[in-house]
């Protein structure tokens, strides 16, 4: 019997998966220890159906069987890791139409922290981001209805809903007193997850903001509008991946690809050694070898980290800004079967192709640069980042925490934005690498991968 999966990188609870995998059942070959292991694994399953048939019989109300059953599988798997869970079956159907770059709700990516629904970023152009919702803010109510004692999944099903109808977010924010109370009304969400324009008049500037099936072919299309818009005087390109909280696999693997001629992009490494797969680049720079500063942040999570991850190793970018979230774990949508939603598991980490996890540390970016943040703002400009969630997979040596994640509305107060430009402009930096101790000058762009 053969199983399809699919694939996912995602800091956040929403997101997809599209690339698929064949996996073959594992033989199974049992010692007397194994065989005691299991007698003992049978035992505790005997308790959990002694515990479901006391429950469907003496509870106070008549329990829903099935919700009983999916309520069981979803502490399972919440119970592993922070981006473990169970999809019933519209949340799968909901993640697949997601993956596509188009659904309805607010434009909120989301995660569950100590049971409340905290924003990692509102989503470009959306209902969202319109209203003014930012990340870090704390989601208390829906509707008068209190998050607390809701799974993510139901909770965000909760804010989807048809367009045009309306929706009342009660919301907590660092450095306000009272809760504030933002209504919102759905739209249809056109994720579009690549924009770009000319900065200055020499540089290209390129935001990715999610990683969907779209991503890939909306940068080749940027690059190519900015190469032909700038054309001779074009010095490089400003790649900007900041509170970009991450997405599909492949779509990281092939963003890499249209910047690299050679080399490995990224390997993922499962429970056992034959799981290892190693993904790299094939000739072709769409850029033809200009320069690329790549900006980061305590947002710029999984799918952002495998690229600005794949580029810095390679030495094909400049990265600038402040250390990224540090998920470095990679989870496989399992379908269940007809009506039976999916499972979203965490099955591998993976690694740069220096050989390097990133799990619960990020990436340090070769410039630190710290943005000036308005007082009123000051309390919540930092992102935890991956160390700091309950239950995450452990990473070698000390762990990491705590990176800011804001971005300045106005281009112009753009500190990181600035350092990138001066860097393509050849301007002299006074800044070294704190991670790999680079030079911060890319005149000579390196386009030579390492093998």
């Amino acid at each position: 019997m053969m199983r399809k999966t699919s694939v996912i990188l995602l800091s956040a609870a929403t997101g997809a998966a599209l690339t698929l995998f064949v996996t073959q059942p594992r033989a199974v070959f049992m010692g007397s220890s194994a065989r005691a292991a299991t007698s003992d694994t049978y035992r505790q399953l005997n308790l959990f159906g002694d515990v479901f048939e006391r429950v469907r019989s003496d509870y106070v109300e008549k329990p829903d069987d099935s919700k009983l059953v999916e309520s069981a599988i979803s502490g399972m798997l919440t119970g592993l890791d922070p981006h473990s869970s169970y999809m019933d079956a519209k949340s799968f159907r909901d993640m697949q139409v997601q993956t596509r770059g188009e659904f309805g709700g607010l434009g909120i990516e989301v995660t569950m922290e100590d049971g409340l629904i905290k924003v990692v970023s509102p989503i470009d152009d959306t209902p969202a981001s319109k209203a003014g919702i930012m990340s870090n803010d704390i989601i208390t109510n829906l509707d008068d209805e209190a998050v607390q004692g809701l799974t993510l999944n139901q909770a965000v099903e909760k804010m989807r809903g048809p367009v045009n109808t309306k929706i009342r977010l009660k919301i907590i924010r660092k450095g306000q007193d009272n809760p504030i109370d933002v209504t919102l009304v759905r739209d249809n969400i056109r994720v579009r997850s690549v924009r770009a324009r000319t900065e200055g008049d020499d540089i290209g500037y390129i935001r990715i903001t999610t990683f969907n099936e779209q991503t890939t072919e909306g940068l080749k299309r940027e690059i190519a509008n900015q190469a032909q818009q700038i054309g001779d005087k074009l010095k490089g390109f400003i790649i900007d991946l900041r509170n970009n909280p991450g997405g599909l696999l492949e779509e990281a693997v092939t963003v890499s690809d249209a910047f690299l001629e050679r080399g490995e992009i990224v390997s993922t490494r499962g429970r056992n050694a034959e799981e290892t797969q190693r993904r790299a680049a094939h000739p072709g720079d769409l850029t033809k070898g200009k320069p690329i500063i790549v900006l980061i942040n305590g947002g710029s999570a999984s799918a952002s980290e495998i690229v600005a991850g794949a580029l810095q190793d390679h030495k094909r970018a400049t990265l600038v800004g402040t250390r990224s979230f540090g998920k470095g774990s990679v989870q496989t949508i399992i379908p269940l079967g007809s009506g039976n939603g999916a499972l979203r598991l965490t099955t591998a980490r993976y690694f740069t192709p220096s050989g390097k996890s990133i799990q619960a540390k990020g990436i340090v970016p070769d410039i630190e640069v710290l943005q000036d943040v308005p007082d009123e703002l000051k309390s919540r400009t930092d992102t935890k980042g991956e160390a700091s969630l309950r239950g995450h997979l452990k990473s070698e040596g000390d762990e990491k925490t705590g990176s800011q994640s804001y971005v300045p509305p106005d281009a112009k107060d753009d500190k990181a934005l600035k350092m990138a430009a001066d860097l393509l402009h050849g301007v002299k930096v006074n800044a070294t690498a704190p991670a790999t101790g680079d030079k911060a000058a890319i005149d000579k762009p390196a386009n030579k991968a390492a093998n």
